[in-house]
């Protein structure tokens, strides 16, 4: 026998015995596996397989001729979207709901977890904790039912206090400048409370030592919140902000949709609802280039994504990868 068939004989000698050591630890962890299926295969069925009709974006659609039979027309539906006269401003309106959102959003649910983490009366911490839960429970359709309500130009709580004032009703939903605020506010209103509790788990796993030797110090609370419960928590922080970064052109679609009326459609027209007129509401509908715009924005999520988790890890911060 030659010597590289010594070798491959070898080899495979060797491999052998890994692929059944490998067999045998899938067999014994065989339920962590199929707990493992149910989400992967989430994962592929509404994930991966709906790639497939991406490339409708790049075709002329047309639903008899099918995906493969439809006219490749390369990028000419971006450049229509770009080039359209609603371009700019559904893109500003996109950007300035995600960035205020972001701005008003992110650092609440931080104030609120360093406030309930100093609470010492258990029971009203979990009253405030209830209360500021609560909200994130309740349907899109029925929050922005409240937020008509309360803002109602005729019999709403809002106005009515105005009227004890002396200041005469104002139509809210109306005001074409009032409707990123309202919008803005009243999700913070409703998501605060839940995204405290990872800042809240976060600040339960800092070392209790440091607070101590901090309190023998003679450190106020406000002392000890900015020199240790914000820089334990602050790589949470980044990376939740890399992610948050990641779906700035991802604005609520329901909410804005059902806060829509025609006085504030030039404020409140996103690319989502865009998309969503074009693509399904249209007399003729147009799937080719509201999957173009749908397919454009997820391009720029993630350049922003990429983007922000690099100089995350420039600034030596936590990074996603």
């Amino acid at each position: 026998m030659s010597v590289p068939d010594i070798k491959r004989l070898a080899s495979r000698e060797s491999v052998a015995p890994r692929k059944s050591a490998v067999s045998k630890k899938i067999i014994r962890a065989w339920q962590l596996y199929v707990l493992m299926a149910l989400p992967f295969a989430y994962l592929i069925i509404f994930k991966y397989v709906p790639m497939y009709g991406a490339q409708i974006a790049f075709k002329n659609f047309i639903v008899t001729k099918g995906i493969w039979g439809s006219a490749w027309v390369g990028l000419d539906h971006f450049s229509r979207f770009i080039h359209s006269y609603d371009f700019t401003r559904i893109l500003g309106n996109t950007l300035l709901l995600s960035f205020y959102n972001l701005l008003a959003g992110f650092p609440f649910p931080i104030l609120l977890a360093l406030g309930l983490n100093y609470l010492r009366s258990k029971s009203y911490r979990k009253v405030v904790q209830m209360v500021t839960y609560a909200p994130h429970f309740i349907s899109i359709v029925v929050i922005v039912g409240i937020v008509k309500e309360l803002l109602d130009p005729r019999i709403g709580i809002v106005n009515k206090l105005l009227d004890v004032f002396g200041i005469a009703p104002i139509n809210f939903m109306g005001e074409i400048s009032m409707f990123s605020s309202i919008y803005v506010w009243s999700d913070v209103w409703q998501h605060a409370g839940f995204n405290c509790i990872i800042f809240i788990a976060a600040l339960a796993a800092i070392d209790p030592a440091l607070h101590e030797a901090a309190v023998v110090d003679g450190a106020s609370k406000f002392r000890r919140m900015w020199h240790i419960d914000l820089p334990g928590i602050m790589p949470m922080a980044v990376i939740l902000l890399i992610l948050n970064t990641g779906h700035i052109l991802d604005v609520g679609f329901e909410k804005v949709l059902l806060l829509q009326n025609p006085i504030n459609l030039k404020a409140s027209e996103i690319i989502d609802t865009y998309v969503y007129k074009v693509g399904l509401t249209a007399q003729v509908a147009n799937y080719s280039y509201s999957t173009a715009i749908g397919l454009f924005k997820s391009v720029i999520n993630l350049a922003l994504l990429l983007a922000v988790n690099k100089l995350a890890q420039r600034t030596k911060q936590a990074s996603l990868w």
